[in-house]
């Protein structure tokens, strides 16, 4: 199938526009907490920009980070370059163990890759953090943990966080939740994501 020149004129535009990452998730079917950052990313999507999700299951395929390994599969190639490419990361984890979940650790391990680029890791990047866990205790602590890990990768933690306590705010299917301050939060996250993206210039 061909493009008329105006298609080819809007795909040209839509290419060009920021690019915001989500990361976050757990194994094992769709979570809170990879509803929660499509929530946010839904709101980055809202004020124009593009968005690539890399939910649970696409980090269940990514393998243990080994940084002497000579080779990287597909998968981890294609997460590495959509980090590259992007503008703005939004970071979702669920609470274990009053940290961040393995997964999301591994995924984020995984850019070490970008260690020689011109940009390496989330330089300069702004970086909006979600935490979700069953208790208040370990949303604190997770977000904290979220901080110090974009800050080890020079990204830029973005003012507001969203702590999300499971044991009282439950997400469904449709993209929404039973509590709306909830909603709110997570869309401020993806509003000041949005801000701050035009200012960060990919890595490719």
């Amino acid at each position: 199938m061909s493009m008329t020149f105006e298609q080819d004129e809007t795909v040209a535009a839509s290419e060009t526009l920021p690019l915001v990452v989500g990361i976050g998730g757990t194994i094992g079917g769709v979570s809170s907490t990879e509803r929660a950052l499509r929530i946010a990313l839904d709101a980055v999507e809202k004020q124009g920009y593009r968005t690539q999700m890399f939910g649970g299951a696409d980090m269940a395929r990514l393998p243990l980070y080994d940084p002497k390994a000579t080779t990287r599969t597909a998968d981890e190639q294609a997460f590495v370059e959509a980090v590259r490419g992007a503008s703005a990361v939004i970071i979702a984890s669920p609470g274990y163990h009053g940290s961040i979940s393995g997964v999301v650790k591994n995924a984020l391990d995984l850019l070490e890759e970008t260690a020689r680029d011109e940009r390496p890791y989330l330089a300069d990047m702004p970086v909006g953090l979600i935490a979700t866990a069953y208790g208040w205790q370990a949303t604190g602590s997770t977000i904290a943990a979220l901080r110090s890990i974009v800050h080890a990768l020079r990204g830029w933690p973005t003012p507001f966080a969203a702590a999300i306590n499971t044991q009282v705010t439950k997400f469904d299917d449709e993209g929404g939740a039973n509590d709306p301050a909830v909603i709110e939060q997570l869309r401020l996250v993806g509003h000041q994501v949005a801000r701050f993206a035009p200012l960060s210039e990919p890595a490719n």
